[in-house]
């Protein structure tokens, strides 16, 4: 038996490996990915009890439309190769699909989640359209039907425009890039809008509307930009970064662009509108000069003049005919007390004749001569009237009636009360 050496021996084995594998479809789940600096991407395929290492060589790896994730499930397409210098085989990866789900599919939905949480989509930093714009520019295929499309509609609706086209591919592996630098070029320049599309198509013929190169490019511009790609069905990343979305590249043109024939019927309408307002304001200032006018003469000199005099002679007749009412009543007053003197007189003065009587009555009555003298006299102190109660014991004092006068002396006081 041939001795062989640990080279020798690895060298047959792996002539053998990749000569049996030249193509095999793995299915399994990926672990532990390296993205190398070179673009080389390591990492291994397991099931429940095996694990295979794997390389995907640069030129292979760049040809991937989704990213690699931790435990995500792939069918790979490979060759079985020997390392020789570790004597460990592995799987040489051609392409890499996602089990049970297209790789253009997942493709899209990480880029859509990735830019959604970068804010790539935000409504609140969508730039509005200008309502006339005055030069916009079409990316898209000078070949293209959606070109004609384009210009179809922006002749029908608004002439005066200026439209630039750059022409772009708009599908292939080097679209993206032709599309993205058009966009940057085009954001330099004195654009109102910019117009990024293309007709339908497969979701592989579209697939440059959907890659990250484009988004960024449409996300920085400062221009406005519409995203008009396919049908109304289809959905790109590029519709989801773009200001405007447009179902298709004609709907685009009708968006950004007014309708000479609606602003026809608009400025005719604002006519109509304006010669309404003016007959309006005429007539409310005719109205107002009509009302100046008599009021001015209301209040004209001439006017004031025959106010006041109609005023004095209003006044001069009041005066007269109060003047009047007012001798008539007096008159009449001056009558009535020349006949109700005489006996408002007599009354008066007999009953002045009835009060002298009965005060003389009562002056007789109370004078102590006309009274019954006896057990009444008046008491007097140093000629003074006195009242009895301020005696006291001992005091002198006079007793008087009519006839007689008598010195007297307290000599014992008693109050009785």
């Amino acid at each position: 038996m041939l001795t062989l050496s640990v080279s020798g021996l690895n060298e047959q084995i792996k002539t053998l490996l990749e000569t049996s594998f030249t193509q095999v479809l793995v299915e399994g789940e990926l672990s532990r990915i390296t993205f190398h600096n070179s673009g080389h991407i390591y990492f291994t395929l397991k099931d429940s009890s095996s694990v295979l290492s794997c390389v995907m060589f640069r030129g292979n790896a760049s040809k991937l439309k989704f990213r690699l994730e931790e435990g995500m499930k792939v069918v790979i397409n490979a060759a079985l190769t020997l390392y020789k210098p570790r004597g460990s085989y592995q799987l040489n990866c051609f392409s890499i699909e996602p089990s049970g789900q297209g790789a253009l599919a997942l493709a899209y939905e990480q880029l859509k989640q990735k830019l959604s949480e970068q804010g790539y989509f935000n409504t609140e930093i969508k730039k509005t359209l200008p309502k006339f714009p005055k030069k916009i520019v079409l990316i898209t295929s000078a070949t293209g039907a959606a070109l004609q499309d384009m210009l179809r509609v922006a002749n029908s609706r608004y002439k005066n425009i200026e439209i630039d086209i750059y022409d772009v591919l708009v599908q292939g592996d080097s679209a993206a890039g032709a599309i993205a630098n058009a966009v940057i070029v085009a954001d330099t320049k004195e654009y109102d809008i910019l117009v990024v599309g293309r007709g339908g198509g497969s979701i592989e013929d579209l697939w440059a509307f959907n890659e990250e190169i484009v988004a960024n490019a449409i996300f920085h511009a400062k221009t406005p930009v519409i995203s008009a790609v396919g049908h109304e069905i289809d959905w790109l990343i590029s519709d989801f970064v773009a200001d405007v979305r447009a179902a298709t590249p004609s709907a685009a043109m009708e968006i950004c662009l007014p309708d000479t024939n609606e602003l026809y019927q608009y400025i005719d309408s604002l006519s109509s509108q304006l010669e309404q307002f003016l007959k309006q304001k005429i007539y409310t200032k005719s109205q107002e000069l009509q009302h100046l006018k008599n009021s001015f003469k209301q209040h004209s000199v001439d006017k004031k003049l025959s106010q006041r005099e109609e005023e004095i002679k209003q006044l001069k007749e009041n005066f007269s005919q109060l003047m009047s009412f007012n001798l008539q009543g007096y008159e009449r007053e001056h009558t009535r007390l020349k006949q109700q003197l005489p006996q408002a007189m007599q009354t008066q003065l007999s009953i002045a004749q009835t009060q002298i009587t009965n005060l003389q009555k009562a002056l007789e009555s109370n004078n102590p001569k006309f009274k019954t003298k006896i057990g009444f006299a008046q008491l007097s102190q140093n000629a003074k009237v006195i009242d009895i109660a301020t005696l006291s014991v001992g005091d002198e004092f006079e007793v008087q009636s009519d006839a007689v006068r008598i010195n007297a002396k307290v000599m014992n006081k008693e109050n009785i009360r």
